[in-house]
Formats: C-alpha cells, sequence, structure tokens
C-alpha cells in the first residue's frame, strides 16, 4: 500500500478539496424563507433557490480543458495526474445526508430542517437559470424527460452548469443525436448518491451501456485531485446535495465525456506507456485489441507503465523486442488481458452473464479473483482489499495496481507496478516471480510452455 507516499499529503488534499467553500455551505445548510429572483422576475420556491444559489457561484470558463477532453473522446492524462490522492477520501459528509454502504431503495434523504423537496430532479435542472443548456439537451429526448421525472429510481444527476458549456471549443459542431444522448445518459446513474457516498466510492455506475459492456452501465470515476473533488478526474464537484422528489443534484463545471477504448488510451499516453505500445504493435496485439472484429464484453488489461519493463532489467528487454523473441513478448502480453470480465476496485462484471442478475457485483473489498487471462487460459490471481478510505490491489500476491479504474467504452485498465511474469514450477509448486532482475534462461523457462501452446 501507499501509506508512505499518501499520508504525508493528506493535510494537503484537505486544504485543497473543498475549493469554494461557501458553495458547500450554501448547498449543505437550506436557506429558509430566501428566495432568488432571476431576470424575469420568476420567484422560486426553497429547493429550487438552493440549486440556483449553488450554482451561481460556479466561475471557471478554461476551454482548453474540453478542447483537449473532446479531441481525445476523454481526458485520459488527468486519470495518471490525478493519482496522487487516488487512494485517499476526504470526507466532508453532511451528517444529515451521509449515505455510505449498500444501496438505497427507500426515498430521499429530505434536506435539513425537514423541508421536504418538491419537485423531481428534472424539474430542479429545467426551471434552474443556471442549468438552462443542460435542459435544453435534456428535453430533446421525451424518455429521459420521463425517466427524470418518474419515481421508479432514486436519480443521481451530474449535472453540467451553463458554465462548463461555454468550454466547449467555439468551432465544435453539435454531436448527432445518439452521441448526444449517450452523453446525457453518462451523467445520471438509478441510484441514490448523496455527497458523502459519492467520496467513499470509487466507481459509479451510469445509465449509458457502450455496445462493447452490454448488460453493464459504463462507470464514473470518483476522486479527490488537488483541484478538490472530481468526477472522471477532470470534472470538479462545484455543488452537491439538492434533493429533488426522486433523488439528488450535484453540479460539475465540466462536461462528462464517456470515455474511448482501451487501445486508444494507451495510445494517448505514451509517456506513460511507450514500451507497451511497442510491445503491443510489434506482436500485433494493438491493432486485435482495436478491431470491432474481435467479440468482447467487457474487459481488464493491467497495464505494465515503461518504469515497469525497466525492472524486468536490459538484457531481458533486449531479448523480448528482438525477432527471436517476439513470440515470448507476445505470450507475456497476452497474461496481462482478461477478456469479459471487467473488475473495479468496488465492483466486478461478468460479461459472459450479460442476462444473469449474478454478472454485476458491487464488491467494497476484502475479494479474491481468479481470471483467466488470454494467454491459454492462464489464470492471474486477484486480490482487492480495502482499508478504510485506502484500496489495494494486488496481482499474483506481488504486483501491486499502482493507477486504478482507468474507465474505458471496453473495460477498464489496471496500471501494475511490474510486467507479470508466469509463475514456474519447481519441485510440484508454483514459484512466482518477486521482481528481482530476469534472467533470460529464467524468462525462457516460464514462457516456453505458454508459448508452444498459444495461439498465434
Amino acid at each position: 500500500m501507499r501509506f508512505s507516499r499518501v499520508v504525508p499529503v493528506l493535510p494537503l488534499a484537505t486544504a485543497f478539496v473543498i475549493t469554494e467553500p461557501e458553495v458547500f455551505s450554501n448547498i449543505n445548510i437550506e436557506k429558509s424563507g430566501k428566495q432568488l429572483v432571476d431576470g424575469a422576475h420568476n420567484v422560486f420556491d426553497n429547493a429550487q433557490s438552493v440549486l440556483d444559489d449553488a450554482f451561481s457561484k460556479v466561475k471557471d470558463g478554461a476551454k482548453d480543458v474540453y478542447s483537449k477532453i473532446h479531441h481525445a473522446g476523454a481526458d485520459v492524462e488527468s486519470w495518471l495526474e490525478g493519482n496522487q490522492f487516488d487512494d485517499s477520501v476526504v470526507d466532508f459528509e453532511d451528517p444529515h445526508h451521509g449515505h455510505d454502504g449498500p444501496p438505497h431503495h427507500g426515498k430521499p434523504h429530505h434536506p435539513p430542517h425537514d423541508q421536504k423537496p418538491n419537485r423531481t430532479v428534472y424539474e430542479l435542472i429545467n426551471e434552474s437559470k443556471y442549468t438552462t443548456k443542460l435542459a435544453k439537451w435534456i428535453n430533446e429526448f421525451d424518455d429521459i424527460v420521463e425517466a427524470l421525472n418518474s419515481t421508479k429510481a432514486n436519480y443521481t444527476v451530474f449535472a453540467p452548469t451553463d458554465e462548463a458549456f461555454e468550454k466547449i471549443p467555439e468551432h465544435h459542431h453539435k454531436p448527432s443525436k445518439e452521441v448526444l444522448k449517450d452523453i446525457l445518459l453518462y451523467h445520471v446513474t438509478d441510484d441514490l448518491y448523496p455527497a458523502g457516498r459519492v467520496l467513499k466510492t470509487y466507481t459509479i455506475p451510469t445509465l449509458y451501456e457502450p455496445k462493447h459492456l452490454l448488460g453493464h452501465s459504463q462507470r464514473l470515476t470518483v476522486r479527490v485531485t488537488l483541484k478538490g473533488p472530481a468526477i472522471n478526474f477532470y470534472s470538479r464537484l462545484v455543488a452537491v446535495n439538492i434533493f429533488g422528489t426522486n433523488g439528488v443534484v450535484h453540479g460539475v463545471d465540466s462536461i462528462l465525456v464517456p470515455p474511448p477504448n482501451v487501445a486508444s488510451i494507451i495510445d494517448l499516453l505514451p509517456g506513460e506507456f511507450s514500451t507497451l505500445e511497442l510491445g503491443l504493435g510489434k506482436t500485433g496485439l494493438f491493432d486485435k485489441m482495436n478491431s470491432t472484429e474481435y467479440e468482447h464484453n467487457g474487459g481488464t488489461f493491467f497495464a505494465p507503465n515503461n518504469f515497469a519493463f525497466q525492472k524486468l532489467g536490459a538484457r531481458a528487454n533486449a531479448f523480448l523486442f528482438s525477432k527471436y523473441g517476439e513470440k515470448y513478448l507476445k505470450a507475456l502480453l497476452k497474461y496481462h488481458i482478461v477478456v469479459d470480465e471487467t473488475l473495479y476496485s468496488d465492483a466486478f462484471y461478468d460479461g459472459r452473464k450479460k442476462d444473469d442478475k449474478d454478472s454485476v457485483q458491487e464488491r467494497p473489498g476484502g475479494y479474491h479473483y481468479d481470471m483467466p487471462t488470454a494467454l491459454c487460459g492462464k489464470n492471474l490471481a486477484v486480490d482487492v482489499g480495502r482499508y478504510g478510505p485506502f484500496v489495494e490491489i494486488r496481482i499474483n500476491g506481488f504486483s501491486r495496481v499502482t493507477v486504478h479504474d482507468g474507465v474505458a467504452s471496453d473495460g477498464v485498465i489496471q496500471v501494475v507496478s511490474n510486467v507479470l511474469i508466469p509463475p514456474k514450477t519447481a519441485g510440484g509448486e508454483q514459484v512466482f516471480w518477486k521482481g528481482e532482475e530476469l534472467d533470460v534462461e529464467d524468462l525462457k523457462e516460464r514462457l516456453q510452455p505458454l508459448v508452444e501452446n498459444m495461439e498465434l
């Protein structure tokens, strides 16, 4: 675990987490009797006043951030940058509204002072002068309007403010209606996530289901970063706990863009994965991962970064990336790929059971998984542990996930601290690699039986 790295900076994280304290105080303490009047002098009720009062303080017009997000499909760099605080959760949970534990299936919690909400989450968004652009998008889809007005579920909406839309480059054309609907669904979950529960969660399922996650929800990630609490690392939470009769609204300062696939994310981060991408390219695995010809329903890619490859030593790398070592390199990389099983820090999807309710398991930690890889069904032993706000994922009892939950449209990326080396059998027992510099003959001994049985 990263106690030595994380604990010293927790005070710093606390200092940055509430970047606009007046916003949080205003929305966590209902201002009874206070009314806001918009330009047309329409007076909103108290619940609507709270929403507008919270959003009125959001001021962030950095268009360059959204431009990066738009061109890449997601701000993938922020996934790595946000890792400084990825294992820490700063709890500013309101005791009246906190929720941590199993999904909430009852009525939403009421605002403080027993003032019950009297508007749905759709009405809160549609009637606020600070979410007019989001409301305009939502109103193009009758089924979304109907859902957000219904009481069939407790919805949580991460609502981009109007200023979030100002980050869209002026030359950017409006997305197609199909893409627009996917984006909207990616901002909504059909479960109740008050602020306290959001910040004690690593990933949140949404209503958006990409084609390579059939029956599974595309998830959002929650982290505490230097810029404060953020969704998908780049979209800051700027207003929380605006409760409606059928859920809760949180304000975010950037539009949440559905992520690209695993191969695209690796390609977009050459500073972290250039060696991995070179290996995937030499062995033809990159094109295979990026192709639509190979059906899969989710998956987990345990991605070793450049430093992980350096740990193998110069000789092992020279052998693997030589012409003679190419088949060994392919076997080694396939050992990092799990197809149809998607493992997050707090959830596990079994893509082979897409019509089974047990295909999605929300798990807070303390679980063991034997995950079959693309290498002749060779398994990885994966252990997930949670210790308060900390999460630890270990593979084969040794290698550690250093950056977790890189959400993708076809699964998830878990960055590992070491290249994963298959065990060898000695004296009737499996011997796992413990991180020492690998001798070429030792590497070949571990991979040779697997290379012989590997489908090229």
